[in-house]
């Protein structure tokens, strides 16, 4: 891979529309704490770029900007929830002027015209919601009678989302994709997907989803892969999180079904997906992700740790107290984030070390 990156989640929008009124994955929200994360990101992963994330313009400005600042390639990537398509076009054209300001100043900005957009857009798939969206993908024959439909809408919507953007931005272009989405790539100048994901109904396929993803012609990038810290997880693979019941407002209440810590399955998963990605003609690769600061950790609740159910690769403090091996940050590295800090400074060298190595 010539890029390997992590998600950075800035805030993903759990209700509430245009206007910011809702609930969102990260409450707080501190520059310098950022700052200091896409150092770590940098220095301690070693990784090569950043995909910045969340429904939020300011919050991703700033992130994106710190990024930069911790030389980074920022992977500018909006991911909004519940706005129509009129509004998500006003969301990408603002940040693409953004995002053109850091390129100008310097920085290696790769721009991506939304991510997953049937699903948490209104107007493509049946659904006034994402709850209704989503009810749509897990029934079979609604499934069946609105996909037909589905290319030629996602792809309108995009050809006038690149036009716009292409109009304010002059780096590169891409889209972080649903498979099912049917995209037209020929508007872009690189193939991605949020589909990384290996589990067991899908395992025997990744290497063929893989071939497809870099036919092309283009650069290919898995925008997203990753796994839940839990006894498991890896069977269930980008539907790990789907143990947590949750309220109205999006928050995490309890475990539909218990489910046992295990950092190592996470660390596994993750260093086995880098090593296919690393086997094929995948250009870039993301991790999902670096922090979900709405499942912390809570060490003395295990019916309460609902970090157990996060991708994160490092596991937020449940009272926002400050952990030990980061002074001032409010949470601890897992397994998963030692694996990658073997893994990323390495590869930088030309030498990839066993996890375990010393």
């Amino acid at each position: 891979m010539r890029t390997f990156g992590i998600t950075y989640d800035t805030g993903f929008t759990t209700a509430g529309t245009a206007g910011g009124v809702g609930t969102t994955t990260r409450e707080v929200f501190d520059p310098a704490v950022v700052r200091r994360e896409m150092q770590i990101i940098r220095d301690d992963l070693g990784c090569d770029a950043v995909r910045v994330t969340g429904g939020d313009r300011d919050r991703l400005e700033t992130a994106a900007r710190r990024a930069a600042d911790a030389g980074l390639e920022v992977w500018y990537s909006p991911f909004t929830n519940g706005l129509t398509t009129g509004e998500l076009l006003d969301f990408l054209t603002d940040s693409a002027e953004r995002a053109e300001r850091l390129r100008r100043e310097g920085a290696e900005v790769v721009f991506l015209t939304g991510s997953e957009i049937s699903l948490f857009t209104a107007g493509m798939l049946p659904g006034d919601t994402f709850e209704e969206r989503a009810a749509v993908l897990a029934d079979l024959q609604r499934l069946r009678a609105a996909l037909p439909r589905l290319p030629a809408q996602v792809n309108a919507f995009l050809g006038t989302a690149v036009a716009a953007v292409r109009a304010r931005f002059g780096g590169r272009v891409g889209y972080a994709s649903l498979p099912f989405e049917g995209v037209d790539w020929a508007p872009f100048d690189l193939v991605a997907t949020d589909a990384g994901y290996r589990d067991a109904q899908t395992a025997d396929r990744l290497a063929d989803g893989l071939r497809a993803l870099t036919a092309h012609g283009k650069p290919a990038a898995v925008t997203e892969f990753g796994c839940t810290t839990y006894r498991g997880a890896a069977d269930a693979g980008g539907r790990g999180d789907a143990v947590i019941a949750w309220d109205e407002r999006a928050r995490p209440v309890r475990f539909t079904t218990p489910v046992a810590r295990d950092e190592q399955e996470q660390a596994d998963y993750l260093r086995e997906l880098i090593d296919t990605f690393d086997g094929s003609a995948v250009d870039a690769a993301f991790v999902n992700t670096f922090a979900r600061y709405d499942l912390p950790h809570a060490p003395a609740e295990d019916d309460r740790d609902f970090d157990k159910a996060s991708f994160g690769v490092v596991k937020v403090l449940d009272d926002g107290r400050s952990g030990t091996a980061y002074p001032g940050l409010p949470w601890e590295p897992k397994a998963a984030f030692h694996t990658l800090a073997a893994y990323g400074p390495s590869r930088a060298e030309g030498v990839v070390r066993s996890p375990h190595s010393s």
